[in-house]
């Protein structure tokens, strides 16, 4: 039983890394579906943009809330600015963003390519001599890739107007104190932690979402296992990277 368990589970990384292998390797041949990524772009990025902006704002605004009251009792309520700044662009931004557009895009993408599968449609692409991984799969990937980290980024941007908006308003902080301390705050190496987390995020929504797809079946009720699925995984694997990406980027040092 255990053994049956432990085969499927390394079957499965096998055919995720196949997956990922190909779809990488699919951007240096022809040919390039430059319109169907252009497309997906569309989807994934600006369909996106209004949940990314609301939860990057209402975040902010709440950490500000709870850092408002704790700075209080120790009198230090003018780095306010900064701790927010930090928290957001090192941590908060990158994940919280990444698990939105997980919940909405790596459902869709299962469900989308599950969908097809059932229906025979990737068969009848196969059959007119058309890569599916290269027709839907890398397409999704490059995508991906390409908004995330500006989704990250605009993320950023409206939470930490979350913050300046309850520091201006109830912390009583003046615009100069709240933006200069949030800007000086901030160095290249938190700008990089910021850009490198979603790049990995992006592959994870993508592949994992075009992977439960492909592996649909069982009819219309296997697409729904197949959407959620991709969208649990998905924002398990963001939870568990962000942890390592963390440690070896801020470069701690077990004893």
């Amino acid at each position: 039983m255990l053994g049956s368990y432990l085969k499927r589970k390394v079957l499965a990384l096998q055919d995720f890394t196949y997956l990922a292998v190909r779809s990488f390797r699919n951007a240096f041949s022809p040919p390039r579906y430059y319109d169907d990524t252009l497309a997906q772009m569309d989807v994934i990025g600006f369909g996106s943009l209004p949940i990314v902006l609301l939860t990057g704002f209402f975040t902010g605004v709440v950490f500000a809330l709870q850092l408002y009251r704790t700075l209080e009792t120790f009198g230090e309520i003018s780095v306010l600015g900064e701790a927010v700044a930090l928290s957001l662009v090192r941590e908060l931004g990158p994940v919280l963003t990444a698990i939105a557009v997980a919940g909405r895009n790596s459902s869709g993408i299962a469900s989308e390519i599950g969908s097809m599968l059932v229906s025979e449609q990737i068969d009848a692409l196969r059959a007119l001599g058309t890569d599916p991984l290269r027709k839907l799969v890398s397409p999704r990937l490059y995508a991906t890739l390409a908004t995330l980290p500006v989704l990250t980024v605009l993320a950023d941007f409206a939470g930490l107007l979350g913050g300046y908006l309850v520091s201006f308003y109830i912390a009583r902080l003046t615009s100069p104190e709240y933006w200069d301390t949030a800007y000086q705050a901030l160095d290249f190496r938190d700008f990089t932690q910021g850009l490198i987390k979603p790049i990995v995020f992006a592959i994870v929504i993508s592949l994992v979402g075009c992977y439960f797809g492909l592996k649909t079946e069982g009819g219309t009720e296997g697409v729904g296992r197949s959407t959620t699925q991709a969208v649990v995984v998905a924002i398990v694997l963001i939870i568990m990277l962000d942890a390592v990406i963390t440690r070896f980027l801020i470069g701690i040092r077990f004893a």
